[in-house]
């Protein structure tokens, strides 16, 4: 079969990339010339290029690239359309729902699978991978991905393995700027809500843009709501049935209150469940809980000499406020967005807040120090700013500050906080090894 991907960003590329390992023939285009090919199976060298001016086209076997241009005749000529999220509710979109030419309307095995959709600002993929392994442990066979933000292949991946396998619960990652798009492509049974933080102002606009497009996210649905959420009562009007939820009294190797929140939602999903749909044994989620480890990239606590340093994605003012009201920290490491996510460096106005006695900056997801520098200052922040421009230096800090009792390393760039991550637990595990020599001597 042929398919169009229509918009190269994230989830396009996520898109094209299922597509060929599911030995679909792919054409994909995208307005915009300056593409990064990167994650593409395909290399400068291997492709046949035809350059025109403001316009590229590539191929290379089942693959065919136009760049700055849409051939509406290839489009047409596809069994199946793949749009990317960021155009739904545009005219292109109306046009291929019509049609009935979406890869979900022409690929519907997934809307026979009893879903559960995870959606919120901040703790998705920890909820997502706590209510994963509850239904894992209870011997269910679960499809689980989404939002290709949380580090999984993306919504086309799931639609396309659903249709190639046998699977009894669907487990969605939603990112609150693709509710809509997911509603129309997902059946969901179970919606829950993490919580709604200042992240993606851009897209929504305001927290009443933000709650709006959640009302008609859970209409007629069952919903699982935090029971301090602000919007609850609204929430629960326009729903089916809402259920609320708090922390969880399972004795958790997490950090923070909102990780014992993220599996009280957790459990809260997997008692409705257990009462309505499928049989889970109440000691599973118990156990299933308190034996949960932090996922990759997110927060957890590592000991190095005398100092607990704190290293996870932050990557919005609620998610960092979420840690430093629990911890004092001498040291703040924070990583920067990108150029045009002027928002999220609402996180150092957090952090300024905690006063902490020195912030060191590390690029995060882009080289975006200087505005990053410029924030602080025009907070008036008196402490210590440094600049660690790469992982070496970054460890050098660390090393600096590891007889304090704590610090922490957030915001942006999960993947430098994941490489940051793995080589700190290299040498807390050498270091420990050593002491523990030491002490046998």
């Amino acid at each position: 079969m042929k398919a169009a991907v229509i918009g190269l960003g994230v989830e396009g590329k996520k898109a094209l990339n299922s597509l060929l390992k599911y030995d679909w023939e792919v054409y994909a285009t995208d307005l915009n010339v300056n593409i990064n090919l990167d994650n593409l199976p395909i290399s400068l060298a291997e492709l046949d290029i035809s350059p025109q001016k403001d316009k590229i086209s590539f191929n290379k076997g089942n693959l065919s690239i136009d760049l700055g241009f849409n051939d509406q005749e290839k489009i047409d000529s596809c069994d199946a359309v793949v749009l990317s999220p960021s155009i739904w509710g545009s005219g292109i979109a109306e046009h291929y729902k019509g049609s009935k030419k979406l890869l979900c309307d022409v690929k519907t095995k997934h809307r026979d699978i009893f879903t559960i959709g995870v959606t919120g600002t901040n703790g998705k993929t920890t909820t997502v991978t706590m209510i994963k392994e509850i239904l894992e442990n209870a011997g269910k066979n679960v499809l689980v991905g989404g939002n290709a933000g949380g580090g999984f292949e993306g919504y086309y991946d799931l639609i396309l393995e659903a249709d190639s396998g046998d699977f009894d619960v669907l487990l969605v990652e939603v990112c609150d700027m693709t509710v809509g798009f997911c509603s129309y492509c997902f059946n969901f049974d179970l919606i829950a809500l993490t919580n709604m933080g200042n992240d993606h102002m851009d897209v929504h606009g305001s927290m009443e843009g933000y709650k709006n497009s959640l009302k008609e996210f859970f209409r007629d649905k069952t919903i699982f709501i935090n029971e301090s959420q602000v919007y609850k009562d609204e929430f629960a009007q326009v729903s089916k049935l809402a259920i609320e939820y708090g922390e969880t009294n399972c004795d958790l190797k997490l950090f923070g209150k909102f990780n014992a929140l993220n599996a009280g939602l957790s459990e809260a999903v997997a008692n409705h469940i257990n009462e309505n749909n499928f049989r889970i044994d109440e000691d599973i989620i118990k156990n299933t809980l308190e034996k949960f480890k932090p996922v990759k990239g997110r927060l957890e606590v590592l000991k190095l000499n005398d100092c607990k340093i704190f290293i996870g994605k932050a990557d919005n003012s609620d998610a960092m406020k979420s840690i430093l009201d629990e911890v004092d920290f001498t040291a703040i490491f924070v990583g920067t967005p990108r150029h045009n996510e002027n928002h999220r460096l609402d996180i150092l106005n957090e952090v300024v807040k905690a006063n902490p006695k020195a912030i060191i900056l590390f690029p995060g997801l882009e080289d975006t120090l200087d505005q990053a520098k410029f924030r602080l200052n025009s907070l008036d922040y008196k402490g210590r700013i440094e600049i660690a421009n790469n992982l070496d230096e970054i460890i050098a800090f660390v090393a600096e500050f590891s007889h304090d009792p704590a610090i922490l390393i957030g915001g942006n760039g999960q993947e430098n906080i994941i490489k940051i991550q793995d080589r700190l637990k290299q040498i807390c595990d050498s270091c420990n090894k050593e002491n523990k020599l030491l002490f046998e001597d």
